[in-house]
């Protein structure tokens, strides 16, 4: 396989992060500050595009910044995989910008240098992930993104903030902990960290017991992916503001987990290891569990963000499912459902936002008849919901069909029937929203209409691209083009 050497991993890094810098210089100017959160977001967008026709021919990009240890550099490198996560966060970092300031201005929120600040370098840690060659220079930006983001998390300062602040930093610098032993244990298994398309671990005499404890630390590693028992952080973590729960579900924290995840599953221990050692399939009936219980929860709540946040939890849990069969199509549903997960969720967080800061609704069964007064909204929503369910013609019943296809290629019908209970069970906690919205009366007069155009248009537009995705998954230079390169590479070694 053919490597290009150049910077522009390097560079995608540091956008963000001179944004950041600027947005200090610029604290006392909004309309400055705020605008170069947007240019940046816009040119990070199309250095990650730039690189798209080179991995799509087959190619990887790499940068090595610096040689730390033996075997042990700081050092980028861009394959399909990466490239995915990558035009993900930086396409939907755009939006969630607009969108942002809306938010912000529109509740005159306090400290907004601060939030935009933070913001950037959240999108650091993020890029740094996606475009990480080892898993020494993963561990470095998973650890940025968790310091990044906790004061976005206790943005409000209330004493529901500053808790569910602790919670988050107390699960997330704790998983960092055992992500780095994890790391520390297969350089000294292996003398290094590089990923693989074959795995790294394969061929080195680790005792299979040895193996599953380190599958099992780099799990509990991951917990920003939000597997059960590891995942109240999440639900605790919606005290923040809704572009912020927007930034943790679908840019940037919560994906960074299932792409850590993905990363070890795939490129650390390897399909052929995963499988002869069994640690496949347990991984997939483990998550199978999350994927029922999260639902059953979402149920149960009235407040509309922490309905979301278990979905999300829930709907993580598809990905690592998908990777875990090890077939070509489960691989395939679990890659497409990172950036098609991430169009749905942003949509129906920024729609939640949208109403809290119009109607000043946050509980479901206060927003009765509200689809008469916020109707795009509202049909934005339902597409994001409809997604979520896996119903056509939105994207989640691509990656969702593709999954019940490695279900039966990988002749598991337990699996089959909870994808299938999993459905209905998404069904049963997201008609209650639509049907209170369109179908009931209110209480009291409604006064008020659609949120403001730098809210509400990058709602709709990214309600627009699920359906896109959906309508037309296999076009030139979408996702799915990029995930066959790289299921083709993991399923041959990258031969």
């Amino acid at each position: 396989m053919e490597t290009i050497i150049t910077i522009k991993p390097l560079l995608a890094v540091l956008i963000p992060l001179i944004c950041a810098v600027l947005i200090i210089f610029s604290s006392k100017h909004p309309n400055i500050r705020d605008g170069w959160s947007v240019a940046a977001g816009v040119v990070l967008f199309l250095t990650v595009l730039s690189m798209l026709p080179d991995i799509l021919a087959g190619r990887v990009i790499q940068f090595t910044v610096i040689e730390m240890l033996p075997n042990l550099p700081i050092k980028f490198k861009v394959d399909a995989f990466g490239e995915l996560f990558g035009l993900t966060s930086s396409f939907l970092w755009i939006f969630t910008t607009f969108y942002s300031i809306g938010y912000m201005r529109g509740l005159k929120e306090h400290a907004q240098t601060r939030y935009f600040f933070c913001f950037s370098i959240a999108i650091v840690g993020a890029i740094g992930i996606a475009f990480s060659a080892n898993l020494f220079t993963l561990f470095l930006f998973y650890e940025v993104l968790t310091v990044s983001t906790y004061p976005l998390v206790i943005h409000n300062e209330t004493p529901e903030a500053m808790s569910g602040g602790r919670k988050y930093l107390l699960y997330l610098m704790t998983a960092g902990i055992f992500l780095f032993f994890s790391v520390a244990a297969v350089y000294y298994y292996t003398g290094t960290t590089d990923f693989a398309f074959n795995g790294i671990l394969d061929g080195h005499g680790i005792p299979v017991v040895m193996l599953k404890i380190l599958f099992i630390t780099f799990m509990i590693g991951s917990a920003k992916a939000a597997f059960m028992p590891l995942h109240s952080w999440l639900p605790s973590a919606m005290v923040a503001p809704t572009p912020v729960s927007a930034l943790l579900h679908a840019v940037a924290v919560v994906k960074a987990g299932v792409f850590t995840a993905t990363r070890v599953i795939l490129y650390v221990f390897g399909v052929d290891l995963m499988g002869e050692t069994g640690i496949g399939l347990m991984m997939a009936y483990f998550v199978c569990i999350t994927i029922i219980v999260a639902s059953f929860y979402a149920m149960t709540h009235d407040n509309l963000k922490k309905r979301l946040a278990y979905s999300t939890v829930s709907q993580l849990s598809y990905i690592v499912l998908g990777v875990s069969m090890l077939t070509p199509d489960g691989i395939t549903g679990g890659m497409l459902h990172i950036p098609y997960h991430a169009f749905m969720k942003i949509t129906l967080f920024m729609c939640a936002g949208a109403i809290i800061v119009t109607a000043k609704m946050e509980n479901i069964s206060e927003m009765k008849g509200i689809g008469r007064k916020m109707p795009i909204t509202m049909l934005a929503f339902t597409v994001g919901a409809l997604g979520m369910a896996g119903a056509p013609p939105v994207a989640g019943f691509v990656s969702k069909w593709f999954l019940l296809l490695g279900s039966v290629e990988l002749n598991q019908l337990p699996i089959l029937i909870v994808l299938l209970a999993s459905a209905l069970l998404n069904v049963a906690y997201f008609f209650p929203v639509i049907y209170t919205a369109f179908f009931q009366k209110p209480d009291k007069e409604l006064t008020f209409g659609e949120a403001s155009p730098f809210m509400l248009v990058p709602l709709t537009l990214t309600a627009i691209g699920s359906l896109i995705l959906g309508i037309w998954p296999d076009a030139p230079y979408l996702f799915l083009e990029l995930v066959n390169v790289a299921v083709r590479n993991v399923t041959t070694g990258g031969i």
